[in-house]
Parts: structure tokens; sequence; C-alpha cells
């Protein structure tokens, strides 16, 4: 579903340039759960900007759904995010003015979605995150975790292919980050693609699978481990 090969990203000033990401690769297929690791600066956001067609890559290629990406117009790039993507962030970024129902058909309003149609939207996807009978409520009515899913619930709107998650529990005490996170994972098991960038590593030992971004590369920890499995389990084999 969406492949990166030799990556890279540079950023370029009068006097520096500075490389976020390094020969950068990852495959990632359709309805994973992959959890985004790793220290501040290492290139976590510069991966999750570049795989939400955010901003450009400087090499490398990005295929998504089979189509490749750098080759994209700025206009193709929109409609196939737009198409693709659902975005949550850790600040919510919901309008304060706007209550729930108004919050979630703000971009399904950009993107032409008729009445009827995003009315049906967005009853249903406030009820898969619990909050149907606040769909009157204006955001500051709410907890963290609350408004957390109203913004999980305008990305699912959109009936994205797949999620990204930016530290999505960053605001959130452990309780409700443990819920947002019981979520995220049920909206997994009915197919959604997620690729969350965390600093929690309880919730990411959660994720099937654990990726580490360092320096602008990438370790991949839960093929690493499966690796490790296989070949021990191939060794005792060859003992027996």
């Amino acid at each position: 579903m969406l492949s990166m090969k030799n990556i890279s990203k540079v950023y370029q000033t009068e006097k520096v340039q500075t490389h976020a990401l390094r020969d950068f690769n990852l495959e990632v297929a359709e309805g994973e759960f992959i959890a985004v690791t790793g220290p501040s600066g290492s290139g976590k956001t510069t991966f999750l900007n570049i795989a939400g067609m955010l901003e450009p890559h400087t090499g490398g290629q990005y295929m998504l759904d089979g189509i490749d990406v750098g080759k994209l117009s700025d206009n193709q790039t929109a409609d196939l995010r737009n198409q693709k993507i659902g975005f949550i962030f850790q600040g919510f970024n919901l309008i304060p003015d706007l209550n729930l129902f108004e919050n979630i058909e703000v971009p399904l309003r950009y993107a032409g979605i008729k009445s009827a149609e995003r009315k049906r939207r967005i009853v249903e996807c406030l009820e898969k995150v619990g909050l149907a009978s606040r769909a009157k409520h204006l955001p500051q009515q709410l907890s963290g975790g609350q408004q957390q899913r109203v913004a999980i619930a305008r990305a699912l709107a959109g009936k994205p292919r797949f999620l990204l998650a930016d530290e999505p529990t960053g605001n959130l005490d452990s309780l409700m980050a443990r819920q947002v996170m019981e979520l995220l994972e049920s909206i997994n098991e009915e197919g959604a693609t997620i690729i969350m960038v965390t600093h929690d590593a309880e919730l990411a030992r959660r994720a099937p699978r654990n990726i580490q971004v360092v320096d602008g590369q990438l370790a991949d920890f839960t093929l690493y481990q499966n690796k490790t499995i296989e070949a021990v389990a191939n060794a005792t084999a060859m003992e027996v």
C-alpha cells in the first residue's frame, strides 16, 4: 500500500544543509498498525509529513497505492491526499466556535460531498467514537480525550485508506491515552491502515509492528525480531 525506497529529505538554507532523512526505506501493507518511535529531531515528523504528502521528498521514490507521488502536480497531490489519507494531530485542531457536527463537516464540505451524505457520515463516525449524543456540543465542553475522539471521527468521515496519527495521545493522561489507543485498535481491526508516531513506550508496544527512526534512518524492530525468531527456529530444526 505504501512503499518508500531510498527516500531522502534535505533542508537547505544559505549556509546550512540539513539531512532530515537518509536512504529511508519502508514497506507498509494494507491493514497494518505501525508505531513509530525515536528521539526528538530524529526525522519522525519529516517522515510523517512526507507520508501524508504535506511536503515533498528530495530524493528516492514514494509509491502510494501504486501511484508515484513524486510525479504528481500540486493539485494531483492534494486530490490524492484528500482521497487516501486521514490525519490525527496531537493538538486536536478543532475549530472552537463550531460544534462537533460542524467540525467534522468542514472537510467534507471542501471535498464537495452532498449534504445528505455528509450527515450520514458524521452521525456514523460520531457513533463509532461514542459521541453521538454530543453532536451539538462545542469542543471546550469536552474533555481532552473526547476532543481527540472527535478528531478521529473527523479523520474517519473522509473514508481514508489509511490514518496518520502524530502523537495522538500526547496531550492526554494515561487513562484517556489508553482509551484513544483502544479506539485506534478497533478501527484497525475494521481494516484501516494506521501509522502512529508516539513517545509513549507502552502504547508503542501495543502496536503489532514497531519501527524506530534514528538520525533520519529506519530500524524495524518487529521485522528484526521475526527474522531472529525464524533463524532460531531454523537452527533448532537443523540440530534435530
